[in-house]
């Protein structure tokens, strides 16, 4: 027996593939029915959380207590540890609906809703975890670089805008606009690089006079008006074109407004979107007189220089773009089939998104990493630095720059209040009651609106000058040298870097020993064997989740001690060569808000020779539970020692870290040979995979065999590494894979035995992830079976309609036959046709609690209740099962009283002439 949603929820699981992200994307309005739980039986949801409509339209709802502001994480549906699906968002901004139509039988156990490893499904406070609220203090501001890059140069500007006739893309419905503004130097001579910007997810549209109607439909409906992001980084095109650089901002509003059903969040469209606009100005350089007016007043754009500068979507969209240029994606998939007439010589990525974690390892990049990002609060960013490593040649420099105080969306004046054409806000949000100690505006690491543009500027100034002008002065200010730029000032900005003119390393994630500390993993869901475990405050950017919950070969050195000489020494599986290093830099972070952690750094040799080669501090970062502030700072210490002491640095055998602080924890990322410098970078030829999606239909008998379609492109051989992602578990099984060219290596056959009992869709997922010599574009596919049996049709009989106060009504609720799923049936109450209707007051109010989250006071008719339904549940494989509502006795003389409910459709809506459950209770006193 089966009583209203006290239910157990075992027909969930593998849900809607990875794909696509919420935001205010077309979904119907929220339907009412009460908070649930995910447990085991007859334990209660979480509020908040809600089942409605049935069959393929059965979705697990979650209603925000407050609109959820829109932005470029996507929000995903967690359960038990894993991931469930991204959701689909409502147009009040609050209702999240995630299909259930690819179901399993998993509980849904702990559920959780997840925005960058954000918790949106709590109240502040409740998820907190021990930490100091005390205000947090910036670091020391670094000495001067030798060249500020935040400076104006000396040529004044002129700026204009261009809007061609809008483009198609694969997979969207409506065409995009090609619509930009330009920003040149005025009087320049020559040809000048080009300097392409791309903003990311945010609302397309608003109602002009209001402060919150907005919303992310495309086109805009009548009414509204487009919000021109594109718009929002002319400060900091105005400073390069005051550099000499030609700027050029596109809009893509066309892509934010359509991109919650790509699979790839939108990556692909964004890509084609940036190589449409570079095909344009390539044209334009070659046949000048068919340019608009704007591009004819501006100097020649050299398209053999070109900086392409992405703010969070818009970040993973041009390093897609960087990707696409150097290897060609599947023709299918890409919305430009033209030839690649420019040349990227470097990306800046601003709080961006990687949602596929695959950076392009031989194009040189600097990410700006948001200390106070409130929207990709997990910086997941950090994985275009650590996910190079080791991928190609390693001569491409890839700089992380962490911005103390910075929130996600004042890099963009359009995004900023009190700038914007349109509303805005700040994405980090400040909880009144509970200050955050870093963030919170005021405080003395948070940052104002213009300091922040104004640091940004500067440092997407920096990188075009190393990367495009080829200054290698202004080097110091990316890679971990410890250097500032003034005119960023006041915000302390850090860094660290990969790639360059390191050399050989010792890196965690390949074979390697490690003893007097643990070799722990990024991503494992094992408090054990992962690297910060469950009861650290806080995150960190280099540990960001990927598709599955645990990931091979993700690692870090742990350090751990209670007094000071406790060695930890890491040793690679065969000895590496620091010959013609000046430093060995390392990658270490220490606990957030901690001060004087203090390392001797050691080597040896394979002659057994040892040499100190000095000491480093590290100091934390400032943060709090809100931050990912766990953060590699880089220290360096001269290899002098070494060679002083005749070790052999061709032939390192191990390195060795000692603490000399009391007490304390550290992780090393990485160490490498550094010497100073910034190579010419050549790609590498590499094979490229990208992975496909096929969709087929059970059938009625017999068993077939698909599979995951897979391209495998470009030239030379790499190797990667492939999940399988198990469809009844969400669990992964991965391998190593060496891929060629046209081969068929990555091989994954999935049968589908059809039969003609109901069941839901099953999705057969892989992700793959480059590893050696290779790059990935889209990461992730499968095979969707779709279920072609019709849903049993519903009926119901009265067991217990008529009873006593404080006697159960009972029914029983039929299947036409049985399924191979748990099958829901949800009636909606609705008035009784006459005669008292049962109260309140009537029925037990836990029960009304868990079913309504209404109180009984005031006491009212049941049809009065928002959000009151009865949910029945057919097991799998049976055809019937009963559902009951306890009434209370209250001893009240009063006449008999009736009950109503009526069987709800896919659509929310009661069904009129379907089922119907009716009942009566008489007075028992």
């Amino acid at each position: 027996m089966i009583r209203a949603r006290r239910i157990c929820v075992t027909a969930v699981a593998v849900l809607a593939a990875l794909a696509g992200s919420p935001g205010l994307a077309q979904a119907q309005q929220p339907r009412q029915a009460e908070p649930l739980t995910a447990a085991p039986a007859d334990s209660e949801l979480p509020p908040g959380w809600r089942f409605s409509g049935e069959g393929v339209a059965r979705e697990l709802v979650w209603r925000a207590p407050k609109p959820v502001a829109m932005g470029d994480a996507r929000v995903e549906f967690h359960a038990g540890g894993r991931l469930l699906g991204v959701p689909k968002a409502g147009k009040d901004g609050r209702t999240f609906r995630l299909d259930l139509d690819e179901a399993r039988d998993t509980q849904l156990t702990d559920l959780q809703v997840l925005a960058a490893g954000r918790r949106l499904d709590a109240a502040a406070g409740e998820t907190d975890k021990p930490r100091d609220r005390a205000a947090a203090k910036p670091p020391a501001p670094l000495p001067p670089g030798a060249v500020d890059p935040g400076k104006p140069g000396s040529y004044r500007t002129v700026s204009g805008a261009y809007d061609l006739d809008p483009v198609r893309l694969p997979g969207f419905r409506a065409p995009v606009e090609m619509r930009a503004e330009v920003v040149a130097p005025k009087g320049a001579t020559g040809s000048r690089p080009l300097a392409l910007f791309l903003h990311g997810r945010h609302p397309t549209c608003y109602k002009p006079g209001t402060e919150e109607d907005v919303n992310i439909d495309w086109p805009c409906p009548a009414g509204m008006k487009e919000i021109p992001s594109h718009k929002g980084y002319l400060r900091d095109q105005k400073l390069l074109a005051s550099q000499g650089y030609v700027t050029v901002s596109i809009s893509a509003n066309g892509i934010n407004g359509q991109d919650s059903e790509a699979e790839d969040a939108g990556a692909q469209a964004r890509s084609s979107l940036v190589r449409q606009h570079l095909a344009r100005w390539a044209g334009w350089a070659a046949r000048p007189a068919t340019a608009p007016a704007v591009v004819r007043d501006a100097p020649k754009a050299d398209l053999s220089r070109v900086l392409l500068v992405g703010h969070s979507r818009g970040g993973e969209g041009v390093n897609r773009a960087a990707m696409d240029s150097l290897y060609p994606p599947p023709a299918d998939q890409d919305g430009y089939r033209g030839p690649v007439r420019w040349k990227v010589r470097g990306t800046v990525l601003i709080g961006p998104t990687i949602f596929g974690q695959n950076p392009v390892a031989d194009v040189p990049s600097v990410t700006i990493l948001p200390g106070c990002d409130g929207d990709v609060a997990d910086l997941q960013g950090e994985v275009y630095v650590d996910g190079t490593r080791g991928v190609s040649r390693g001569t491409a420099l890839h700089s992380a720059v962490y911005m103390i105080g910075a929130n996600h969306n004042y890099f963009n004046s359009e995004w900023t209040p009190g700038q914007a054409e349109a509303p805005a806000w700040d994405d980090f949000w400040h909880d009144e009651e509970q200050p955050d100690p870093v963030c919170s505006p005021g405080t003395a690491t948070r940052l104002t609106a213009d300091q922040q543009h104004q640091a940004g500027a500067t440092y997407i100034a920096a990188a075009a000058r190393l990367f495009v002008a080829g200054d290698d002065r202004v080097r110091p200010l990316l890679d971990g040298s410890g250097k500032r730029a003034p005119s960023a000032d006041p915000a302390r900005v850090l860094t660290h870097a990969v790639g360059g003119k390191r050399g050989a390393g010792f890196l965690p994630d390949g074979k390697v020993n490690v003893t007097g500390g643990r070799l722990c993993s990024a991503v494992d869901p094992d408090p054990a064997v992962s690297c910060l475990g469950s009861v650290t405050s806080g995150a960190s950017p280099h540990f960001a989740t990927w598709d599955t919950e645990r990931e091979t070969g993700r690692r870090a050195v742990e350090l751990r001690w209670s007094e000071p000489g406790a060695v930890t020494r890491v040793r690679p599986a065969a000895p590496l060569s620091l010959a013609g290093a000046d430093s060995l830099a390392l990658r270490v972070f220490v606990p957030p808000n901690t001060t004087r952690t203090e390392l001797d750094v050691a080597l040896s040799d394979s002659s057994g020779r040892r040499a100190t080669l000095g000491r480093v501090r590290v100091d934390g970062l400032p943060g709090s539970e809100r931050t990912a502030s766990y953060w590699a700072r880089e220290v360096r210490v001269p290899l002098m020692a070494a060679v002083r002491a005749g070790l052999d640095l061709k032939h390192v055998k191990s390195l060795d870290l000692t603490p000399r602080s009391r007490s304390g924890q550290a992780w090393l990322m990485d160490a490498w040979g550094w010497r100073p410098g910034t190579p010419a970078v050549k790609e590498a030829a590499l094979p490229r995979v990208d992975i496909g999606r096929t969709t087929v239909r059970e059938g009625d008998s017999g068993v077939r065999t698909y599979r995951v379609p897979v391209q495998v492109t470009g030239k030379s051989s790499g190797q990667v590494r492939v999940y399988v992602i198990d469809p009844d578990t969400g669990k992964a099984k991965d391998r190593l894979v060496t891929v060629r060219p046209g081969g068929h290596d990555i091989d994954v056959p999935v049968e589908v035995k059809g039969n003609t009992r109901y069941a839901y869709g099953t999705q057969h997922d892989i992700v793959v992830k480059a590893v050696r010599n290779a790059v990935v574009g889209a990461h992730r596919g499968g095979v969707s079976v779709e279920d072609d049996d019709p849903r049993p049709t519903v009926s119901v009989t009265p067991v217990a309609d008529r009873v006593t106060e404080g006697q159960p009504l009972t029914w029983r609720v039929s299947l036409s036959e049985a399924a191979d799923v748990e099958l829901w049936s949800i009636f909606a109450v609705t008035p009784v046709a006459e005669g008292a209707e049962l109260s309140t007051k009537d029925v037990d109010p836990e029960w009304l609690a868990e079913n309504s989250g209404a109180s009984p006071d005031p006491e009212r008719p049941l049809s009065e209740v928002e959000g009151l339904y009865l949910w029945a549940s057919v097991p799998a494989g049976e055809t019937s099962g009963d559902v009951t509502l306890p009434t209370l006795k209250d001893g009240v003389a009063e006449p008999a009283e009736s009950v109503r409910f009526q069987f709800v459709t896919e659509d929310g809506e009661p069904q009129e002439g379907g089922p119907v459950l009716t009942g009566t209770v008489l007075d028992g006193s």
